[in-house]
């Protein structure tokens, strides 16, 4: 007869963790929630029981029982691409010296997938929501109001915020890169770029601006995220197959303008006496590549800093939810040998 598989053992309980430790449960419940009320000598004895049973706090019982779960939930369009790397760097930081833990959401660029994992999300009640972006459904919305629980909109700007906001003005950047090329004497504009809602307002944004100042032609080649270097291989081949003959190409991203200068050495097309090249984001790849790229500097780590300034504040004084925070962190153009 074929043995039975053992019966598996029932998880270690804090009462065990006591027992280990030679101490009563409401020492350990102190020990490893609110450390600051025990000496140091004690922690360490309960952390050693901890270890030596295995034991797995129940987060979600200390939170029914004090209403904070000291969790922050962050969503990012994606993690292909490094120009949120600073702004997570800081922001998770700052909250991790706060006693906070946070979980990482990707939306994929996508207002329905960001839909979908705010369902999931908001049912394990954390304290705080960081979006990327403004652009959200209408249930999002909703279901974000309802749920009283703090939201900062990063990386954007806008006139219907849900609640607090960190970020710049992506029309600003397109005007702003719009005439900072005009004024060095381009003419003949093209566009490529990903289908992101913010880096396609900023391309929109640039090409109202040129049509205001004269310019009507100016052609977008638009492809399917994430920003690679492929991607804008392929959208200058695009563009020069279709008969276009910029004289300056702006990108949605430094990925992606890096991926013009790539297929322009391919094609033995001299940058920037041929044609030049606009990027944005400034990473840290983009003064290194040749030539250097010009681009959009964003200061990343000051954005997630502020981010999380402003949900610790809020989580000391949430009778301040009243007061609007909308901080502009701005951006700055960055000339270099490309354009």
């Amino acid at each position: 007869m074929a043995k039975k598989p053992p019966l598996a053992q029932s998880a270690p309980t804090l009462i065990d963790v006591a027992k280990v430790a030679g101490v009563s449960p409401i020492t350990v419940s102190r020990a490893l929630n609110r450390p600051e009320v025990v000496s140091q000598q004690m922690r360490e004895k309960v952390l050693e029981a901890v270890r030596q049973t295995g034991y797995v706090s129940n987060m979600l019982a200390g939170a029914l029982a004090s209403n904070k779960t000291r969790l922050v939930a962050i969503f990012l369009p994606t993690i292909a691409n490094s120009i949120f790397a600073e702004t997570i760097q800081a922001l998770m930081a700052r909250l991790d010296e706060a006693g906070y833990q946070t979980l990482l959401g990707l939306t994929g660029y996508s207002a329905e997938k960001e839909e979908k994992l705010l369902e999931t999300v908001l049912g394990r009640r954390p304290d705080g929501v960081v979006l990327t972006g403004t652009l959200h459904t209408e249930s999002s919305r909703l279901r974000l109001a309802q749920s009283g629980i703090p939201v900062v909109e990063s990386w954007d700007l806008s006139d219907n915020p849900l609640d607090m906001q960190v970020g710049f003005s992506h029309e600003a950047v397109g005007q702003a890169v719009a005439t900072h090329l005009l004024g060095k004497g381009y003419k003949r504009f093209a566009v490529v770029a990903i289908g992101d809602p913010r880096g396609l307002r900023r391309c929109n944004s640039l090409i109202a601006e040129l049509a205001r100042q004269g310019i009507e032609h100016v052609p977008m080649q638009v492809l399917t995220p994430p920003a690679t270097l492929e991607v804008g291989r392929e959208g200058l081949r695009q563009l020069l197959e279709a008969g276009e003959a910029p004289d300056v190409v702006v990108c949605s991203s430094d990925t992606v303008a890096q991926g013009v200068l790539a297929e322009a050495a391919s094609r033995g097309l001299r940058v920037p006496s041929d044609i030049a090249v606009m990027g944005f984001g400034d990473l840290t790849s983009a003064a290194h590549v040749y030539p250097a790229l010009s681009t959009v500097r964003v200061d990343g780590a000051h954005i997630g800093d502020q981010v999380a300034r402003a949900l610790l504040e809020r989580f000391k004084y949430p009778a301040g939810a009243s007061d609007p925070v909308r901080i502009d962190t701005g951006f700055t153009l960055v000339d270099r040998q490309s354009s």
